[in-house]
């Protein structure tokens, strides 16, 4: 469908660490709340609109958001709590429109196109605005425009608890004098670069020459060019909680060696956990499969909150071994799956991690990126080679 006919929504749930913890007591409301984990050593998840006025962000460690935001109160995550209100938005989502997708845990990108024959889209996202914040008493904000990027710039710029159309035609005009740090793709990296070029409003990105922009950031610079100029074809992928990852191995001789099968399951479930963070996405529920030397195939899953973490997932899986493991048989296949992916990455485990674990984790996968995805691992599976590893997507 040509780029000037469609119409995108995107939806993102306000501060949704914050308002989850709300619901559940009233008592922070109007108050500095801090989402992260306990004690000096951890990192900020998600914070207020009240504490970020004095400077506190995601990922911030506790110890400066403390010295920033003194009378801030901290609270633990509960991320199964985070889990259940994202399903229930999903839900209603799912219920109302053609076509969405879930980028993470708290945002939705909404396919509108064509509907405006029938409905005014701007009406429509204004109920279903309206409805979702009814019956789950979140707050939540959406911009309106005919591609991705202007949609999620539009809703960061009506928060809190608003929202925001963008007209055809606009895009680069609504663009112009916003912070180039408001495009999707300008991280901190690129953002000081961009400052050092004397680039501070996406103005001047407009202005520039594509081709210089590639010089200085290679591919990505053509892309951040499109962006600036408000130009994204990017389509609104379909969701599908069916989306998958797995990996097994069947064995050259059946084995009961337990030790060895245990290793092997912490083997394929950080390989997958890596692979997860590759793609920036997290998992919400963990499958392991066992076929014993008679061909009889068992599985066993456990619906977990969203994760990527290495330790989160490795224990749950080997909590399913433990208990279908239980014929006592020689196995001659296992396996592990991890399927309801969304995106979202790291940041949802940042209540329950600490900074050094969070520094581990980016540190490993660095080495991962540049020296193979076994170049760490634990030691519980360096100690054999497996025959035959197949990791796979699957929908």
């Amino acid at each position: 469908m040509p780029a000037q006919n469609r119409t995108v929504v995107h939806m993102d749930l306000d501060s949704f660490f914050v308002s989850v913890s709300r619901l559940e007591n009233s008592a922070l409301l109007n108050k500095p709340v801090i989402v992260g984990g306990s004690g000096d050593r951890g990192v900020v998840a998600a914070c207020s609109y009240e504490a970020r006025a004095f400077g506190v962000h995601s990922a911030m460690p506790i110890r400066m958001a403390r010295r920033l935001c003194p009378d801030a109160i901290i609270i633990r995550g509960d991320y199964e709590r985070y889990s259940y209100y994202s399903g229930m938005v999903t839900d209603i989502i799912k219920e109302k429109v053609p076509l969405y997708e879930k980028s993470s845990i708290d945002e939705f990108y909404i396919d509108m196109s064509g509907m405006d024959r029938f409905y005014g889209c701007y009406d429509y996202a204004t109920e279903l605005r309206s409805k979702i914040t009814k019956e789950t008493g979140l707050p939540i904000s959406f911009g309106l425009s005919q591609n991705k990027t202007v949609s999620k710039v539009a809703t960061g710029e009506a928060k809190p608890n608003g929202q925001r159309k963008i007209d055809f035609g606009n895009e680069k005009d609504f663009l112009a004098p916003l912070s180039v740090k408001k495009i999707p793709m300008v991280g901190d990296k690129t953002y000081t670069l961009l400052r050092s070029m004397g680039v501070e409003k996406v103005l001047t990105l407009q202005q520039m020459p594509p081709e210089l922009l590639a010089r200085v950031l290679g591919e990505n610079g053509h892309l951040l060019w499109k962006k600036a100029n408000g130009i994204d074809n990017t389509p609104v992928e379909p969701y599908s909680e069916r989306k998958s990852i797995s990996c097994e191995e069947t064995f050259e001789q059946d084995t009961a060696d337990i030790p060895f099968l245990k290793a092997l399951i912490v083997k394929m479930t950080e390989k997958l956990a890596y692979q997860l963070r590759s793609e920036n996405k997290l998992t919400a529920c963990v499958t392991v499969k066992i076929r014993y030397s008679n061909f009889d195939t068992h599985t066993m899953q456990a619906r977990i909150p969203y994760s990527s973490s290495d330790h989160t997932l490795i224990q749950r899986a080997k909590e399913l071994f433990d208990k279908l493991y239980e014929r006592r048989m020689m196995i001659r296949l296992l396996g592990v799956r991890f399927s309801h992916l969304v995106g979202g990455g790291q940041q949802i485990n940042l209540f329950e991690d600490s900074e050094e674990m969070i520094n581990l984790y980016q540190a490993m996968d660095k080495m991962r990126q540049r020296f193979g995805d076994q170049a760490v691992q634990r030691a519980i599976g360096t100690g054999f080679k497996m025959r035959r590893f197949n990791p796979f997507n699957g929908k």
